[in-house]
């Protein structure tokens, strides 16, 4: 029976980000990060945007805000320090008709209450002067938005955290949890059928879309808690290489109601090409098809602000899925990250709901994760 001190459970990019970080801080106690996966990242956190958010649409005080603005500096920092591939691209938040520039007006306000100091409103010659192919009546522009890979960007987590001595158990999926007089007992079941227990002093619970169902293995009532999760699908499809050049910024519309989403914006990639999406849409089960009949509806909302867009242009290309603590009715939902000390489990946190901007917060949730530790440990 393997014995550590820490189990983190999940290698998406906050898990992998959370492990490197306690491997820094507590590099002499033994960590091991168990994931289901043959490796990391194959859920949410390598089916998304890329983006580097800002901070522009969080609720003031909230914990997306605060962890969205820190993440944003540090993500910056951390790429410049160990080279991986990003650029501080930009992002324009536009008005489709003069109806929407009220609520821009309210998100250029709610940025800077949230301490988004560089944002700035354009009018339509302004606007035109940067993005001079797009439709808009007016804009915000976002400088500190950016893009990352993720890839890289989780592949140098997981090599820090090796390098500091934390262990990684790839094909590893937690099958049961029972506390002890001076711990937990944590079933696994591994991808050739064999099973195990790992005894560990304390479990940071960052399972991404399995979170709530590593809560419940704890004995937590999910629904009582406020942590059952509601799986959000959102598609994206490409654009044709030759018409990526003709847009050099992230370019999003107003967002959804109760930011279920941010609409379908246009995202680059580190390689040039652009993307539309993601849509969004509640699901029972989680596929990563992407429907190749909704490609109208993405032309219809792209061709609203892109006006050189085909719809020849498009085609099907990724989806991912949010783990949204968000019902379909529901107003805005914090990101949860709690220590359970007082549900019973001394030497639990539990991360559910971390959607977006977990990748721009992953560091500055890591370092959260860790003042919890010292806190309340």
């Amino acid at each position: 029976m393997e014995q550590v001190d820490f189990l983190v459970i999940g290698a998406g990019v906050v898990g992998l980000a959370i492990t490197a970080e306690l491997s820094e801080r507590y590099g002499e106690s033994s960590i091991l990060l168990v994931e289901k996966h043959k490796k990391f990242g194959q859920e949410t956190s390598s089916r998304n945007s890329e983006v580097i958010h800002s901070g522009i649409y969080y609720p003031t005080s909230s914990l997306k805000a605060q962890l969205c603005i820190e993440g944003n500096r540090l993500m910056y920092e951390f790429c410049r320090t160990w080279n991986i591939p990003h650029e501080r691209i930009g992002k324009i938040i536009i008005a489709r008709c003069e109806d929407e520039i009220s609520a821009l007006e309210a998100f250029i306000k709610k940025g800077m209450e949230n301490g988004v100091m560089d944002l700035e409103m354009l009018d339509q010659k302004q606007v035109s002067r940067l993005e001079p192919n797009i439709k808009a009546v007016a804009a915000i522009l976002s400088p500190s938005t950016g893009i990352v890979d993720s890839h890289q960007l989780m592949a140098r987590f997981e090599s820090n955290a090796k390098k500091q001595n934390a262990m990684i158990a790839y094909g590893h999926e937690v099958t049961g949890i029972e506390q002890t007089c001076d711990g937990y007992m944590v079933a696994y079941k591994s991808l050739n059928g064999d099973s195990g227990i790992i005894k560990c002093s304390y479990i940071i619970n960052s399972a991404g879309l399995g979170s709530d169902k590593i809560a419940g293995l704890m004995g937590l009532d999910i629904d009582k808690e406020g942590y059952r999760l509601f799986p959000c699908k959102g598609e994206y499809f490409s654009v044709k290489a030759s018409k990526s050049g003709m847009v050099s910024r992230l370019v999003y519309p107003p967002p959804l109601k109760n930011l279920k989403g941010l609409g379908i914006h246009v995202t680059k990639s580190m390689d040039g090409n652009i993307r539309l999406g993601p849509n969004a849409f509640y699901v029972d089960q989680i596929d990563y098809d992407v429907d190749s009949g909704h490609s109208g509806m993405f032309y219809k909302a792209a061709k609203e602000y892109l006006p050189f867009l085909e719809e020849l242009d498009i085609g099907p290309d990724m989806a991912g899925v949010r783990p949204k603590l968000q019902g379909p009715d529901d107003p805005v939902k914090d990101f949860i990250i709690n220590y359970e000390g007082d549900k019973g489990l001394p030497g639990v946190i539990n991360l559910l709901g971390i959607e977006s901007p977990g990748l721009t917060s992953s560091l500055s949730i890591a370092k959260y994760v860790v003042k919890l530790i010292e806190n309340k440990f």
